[in-house]
């Protein structure tokens, strides 16, 4: 990774630029430091209802020239909103920088937040939802964290509920934008063929605009969690998804490298154990792998498995039978040495890429008040030792830590709730 270039305006909003000369393309990330752990409950939904209707026009410009004047340019635009952070994203020629700046500040600075579109996109995030409902393997996940994090932000929708999206007034989302769009708590990353001073230069025609004031904080996740807990929501489908969640540490946790490391020997890639044993062995899954989710001061790592329902209790044993190994047993050097070659090249490969590097700049920065560069990470992958994951595993994977969510045709439990005490 090239060298990140970091100038902080008086306004209180960051640039941070990295320099790709050879590329002819440049991606541009505006992100927010703001998501749905932000939210009070009455607000649920509340960033990425925003976060669509920054789409919707601004007084210069309608939804349809916000479009055409970033694909006029043989660009694109898009955005996500995550727990943490909401982040608008696109890409152009390196020539058509500016261009597309001028695109992003407008939807950001002017959106007019019409009430007739308001109620349109109320309408448009309703079908959303209920096309996630309709998708088992998306579902589970929202059941999983609901386990997780019962009665807290984390533990709700990003999208919102029903209830909670027809309750939203212009009024609500008008304060809310004002009081969570910032300066202090934005930051403007870009990845490219681009010089950081010209950079700057451009960004601050368009950076006093931002209201002032402190970046907004949260509530820190909570769970008093001393059982297995188990959410099976009963629907026709041909297949039981799994989704089995351990809370873990956060993202400032030292013991991140070495979970991240158990990760891929767990379920991350095919040469995975649960890869490997559950679908490629015994042939009981098409789908099945883990993934892991760092926050501010929590973590979790998840499996997620398609499974025949008949086949769900063999499945769910080999599970415990693999989640055991890690903790009973270190894993051997040679299996360790490819979780990390796994790990590391990845990273590497993802970073050839202008917009992950322009992603990797925003997540660090916003999660970490820095950006890390490729080597020190290289090197902490590298100190970890089997020890050290056998002693992660055994600080995570653990009952009083379990929450097992199930989107499937059964209709009791009764057999499974003897499988979560692995």
């Amino acid at each position: 990774m090239n060298r990140v270039e970091i100038t902080r305006l008086k306004s209180g909003l960051t640039v941070a630029t990295v320099a790709m000369p050879d590329r002819a393309s440049v991606s541009l990330g505006v992100w927010v430091g703001v998501g749905g752990r932000y939210e009070p409950a009455e607000l649920n939904g509340v960033s990425h209802f925003i976060e669509h209707l920054l789409f919707k026009g601004t007084r210069k410009r309608s939804a349809k020239r916000i479009s055409q004047d970033v694909e006029g340019l043989g660009g694109y635009l898009n955005a996500f909103t995550a727990e943490e952070n909401t982040c608008y994203f696109s890409r152009a020629r390196h020539d058509r920088f500016d261009d597309l700046l001028e695109v992003v500040a407008d939807m950001l600075l002017n959106s007019r937040l019409d009430p007739v579109e308001i109620d349109k996109e109320r309408e448009v995030i309703k079908e959303e939802l209920a096309m996630y409902l309709d998708q088992p393997q998306h579902h589970v996940h929202e059941l999983l964290n609901e386990l997780l994090w019962p009665d807290q932000p984390l533990g709700r929708s990003l999208t919102g509920t029903e209830q909670t999206l027809e309750a939203m007034r212009r009024a609500h989302l008008v304060g809310y934008l004002k009081t969570h769009y910032v300066a202090a708590g934005t930051l403007v990353a870009a990845a490219g063929n681009l010089r950081h001073t010209r950079v700057v230069q451009a960004v601050k025609a368009y950076a006093a605009k931002l209201p002032a004031g402190r970046r907004p904080g949260f509530a820190p996740a909570t769970c008093d969690q001393r059982a297995p807990r188990l959410r099976l929501f009963t629907k026709a489908t041909e297949q039981t998804q799994v989704a089995i969640g351990f809370r873990a540490c956060s993202r400032h946790d030292e013991r991140r490298y070495a979970l991240r490391l158990l990760n891929t020997l767990l379920g991350e890639n095919m040469s995975s154990r649960l890869f490997q044993i559950v679908r490629e062995d015994h042939g009981l899954a098409y789908s099945i792998g883990s993934s892991l989710g760092f926050f501010d001061d929590v973590g979790v790592l998840t499996i997620s498995a398609g499974v025949e329902t008949d086949k769900l209790p063999r499945a769910l044993r080999l599970v415990a039978r693999e989640l055991r190994r890690l903790v009973d047993s270190p894993p051997g050097a040679a299996e360790l040495r490819r979780a990390r070659d796994y790990v590391i090249g990845q990273m590497d490969l993802s970073l050839e890429n202008a917009e992950n590097q322009m992603m990797w700049i925003g997540e660090q920065w916003l999660g970490y008040g820095k950006v890390f560069q490729p080597g020190e990470v290289r090197a902490r992958l590298a100190e970890v030792t089997p020890a050290q994951i056998r002693g992660v595993a055994r600080d995570f994977l653990r009952p009083d830590r379990l929450s097992l969510a199930l989107v499937s045709p059964l209709k009791s439990s009764a057999r499974l709730n003897s499988l979560l005490a692995f």
